[in-house]
C-alpha cells in the first residue's frame, strides 16, 4: 500500500506491539484520526477566525475554549499550543535570557532545552545528578550558589525535567522549585514524558510554566504541544506586539511575538484537540500503565546479566536497560550480530527497540495492555533461553 510519491503507507502500530520510548504517549486516538483527515488542509481551522484574528480566539471549532480546559486542567493560568516542545522551550528562553545570562539546566536536559538557551546567547549550567541519577534539590540550592559565586548573579531562568529522556527518572520538581524561588529563579517544568500521560499540577509543583509535547506523550501529530504559565509570567512570555511599520504605521494588534502570531493550527491543533478527553481520562490510570511496566521488567530482569539503569522500583514506564552481560554477550558469536534482538523481537510481532542495540537501550510499555505486557515479558524470556541466557525462575 502507497500513499504516492513512493511513500509507504506506515503500519508499525497496526501489526505489532511498539516500545519505542519516544513514540508509545503519541500514538493517535480513533477519534484524533478521523479530525486529521477532516483538516488535513493547512489554514482548515481558520474557516471561522474573525477579529481578533488570533487563533486562540477561535470559537468554532472550539479552540479558545480548548485552551482554556488544558489551563485548568493543568492547574495554570494561561495556555498556548506551539509546534512542539522546543518551541515552547525556545519562548521562554528568548523572552527571559540575554546574552551572558546563565542559565540552569540538568545534567539529564534535552538538547532542545540547551539549544533554546544557546538561540538566545545565555550560557548554560548544569545541576549534576547523583549516583542514582537523580536531580536533587540540594544539588539545585549548590549549583546556584555556585553560579552566583561565577556570575556575581543567581540564574535568569532554570529548565527542569520532571522525567527525563536518559533514563525516565522521576525527579523531584517541587522541592527544586521551591528552592529556585529562594533565588529569585523562574522555572520551566519540562513535561514531555508526563503532561498527557500521569497527573500534573503545575501550581501544585509551585513552577512558572509547564511544557507538554503533543506529539510525544498527547496523542497528538507531529508537531504540536502545549505552553502553560502563571497568571503573573502569561504578561511576559504571552506579551503582546508593539512594533509599528515606519512607512505604513501599521500596528498588528493582539499578536505575540513569542507565538509569532498564530501558534499551532490544522491538522496538529484539531487531533491533539481530539484526542484531549480520552488523554485527560487516561492519565487517571497510570497505576495500570505501572503494573503492565512491571510486568515486563520482571521478565527482563529474571534473565541472567540483565541490569535496570534508572531508578527502581520504577515510577514511569520508560526504562533504560543494560544487556551487555545478557542479549550482548549472544551478539558477540551470533550471525546477526546485535541486529539479531530486533530481528528476533519483530518475529514476535514487537518493534521499537534501537536496531543492533543490545549493551544499553531503552523501552517504553506505555499504553498497553496487560495481556499484551504479558506477552512481551514471555517473548523476551524465550527469545534469551532460544540463545542459551540463563533465567531465573
Amino acid at each position: 500500500m502507497r500513499c504516492g510519491q513512493g511513500i509507504e503507507a506506515r503500519q508499525v502500530d497496526e501489526l505489532f506491539i511498539n516500545i519505542d520510548p519516544i513514540q508509545a504517549g503519541g500514538r493517535l486516538t480513533a477519534d484524533a484520526m478521523k479530525a486529521v483527515v477532516a483538516y488535513g488542509d493547512g489554514y482548515s481551522v481558520c474557516d471561522n477566525c474573525r477579529k481578533p484574528n488570533r487563533l486562540d480566539y477561535i470559537a468554532k471549532p472550539p479552540i479558545a475554549e480548548f485552551h482554556k480546559d488544558v489551563a485548568k486542567w493543568l492547574n495554570m493560568d494561561a495556555v498556548r499550543t506551539v509546534p512542539g516542545a522546543r518551541r515552547g522551550f525556545q519562548a521562554v528562553a528568548h523572552t527571559y535570557v540575554n546574552k551572558g545570562d546563565p542559565v540552569l539546566l540538568t545534567s539529564l536536559s534535552h538538547y532542545t532545552e540547551f539549544l533554546a538557551v544557546e538561540e538566545s546567547g545565555g550560557i548554560a549550567r548544569e545541576i549534576p545528578a547523583n549516583d542514582q541519577k537523580l536531580v536533587t534539590p540540594d544539588a539545585a540550592a549548590e549549583k546556584i550558589e555556585a553560579v552566583k559565586k561565577e556570575f556575581g548573579r543567581a540564574p535568569v531562568l532554570a529548565f527542569i525535567d520532571h522525567v527525563d529522556y536518559q533514563y525516565g527518572n522521576m525527579h523531584d520538581v517541587a522541592g527544586i522549585a521551591k528552592v529556585c524561588h529562594q533565588y529569585d529563579v523562574p522555572v520551566l517544568y519540562n513535561g514531555a514524558y508526563t503532561v498527557g500521560i500521569l497527573p500534573v499540577d503545575g501550581k501544585a509543583m509551585g513552577v512558572d510554566f509547564v511544557v507538554g509535547s503533543g506529539h510525544k506523550s498527547m496523542a497528538a501529530p507531529a508537531p504540536s504541544g502545549v505552553l502553560a504559565a502563571t497568571a503573573e509570567r502569561e504578561k511576559e512570555v504571552f506579551r503582546t506586539t508593539a512594533i509599528i511599520g515606519d512607512v505604513t504605521n501599521r500596528k498588528f494588534g493582539i499578536k505575540e511575538p513569542e507565538m509569532m502570531g498564530c501558534t499551532l493550527m490544522g491538522v496538529t491543533l484539531v487531533g491533539m484537540m481530539a484526542s484531549f478527553p480520552h488523554v485527560k481520562e487516561r492519565t487517571k490510570h497510570f497505576d495500570k500503565e505501572l503494573a503492565n511496566h512491571q510486568i515486563v521488567m520482571d521478565a527482563l530482569l529474571s534473565i541472567d546479566g540483565t541490569k535496570c539503569l534508572s531508578e527502581y522500583p520504577r515510577k514511569h514506564t520508560m526504562t533504560r536497560i543494560n544487556t551487555i552481560a545478557s542479549f550482548d554477550k549472544v551478539a558477540e558469536s551470533h550471525k546477526k550480530r546485535g541486529y539479531y534482538l530486533q530481528s528476533a523481537l519483530e518475529e514476535k510481532g514487537i518493534t521499537g527497540v534501537i536496531p543492533g542495540a543490545t549493551k544499553v537501550w531503552k523501552f517504553n510499555t506505555y499504553g498497553t495492555t496487560r495481556k499484551q505486557a504479558e506477552y512481551l515479558g514471555r517473548a523476551f524470556v524465550e527469545i534469551a533461553k532460544e540463545n542459551g541466557l540463563a533465567v531465573k525462575g
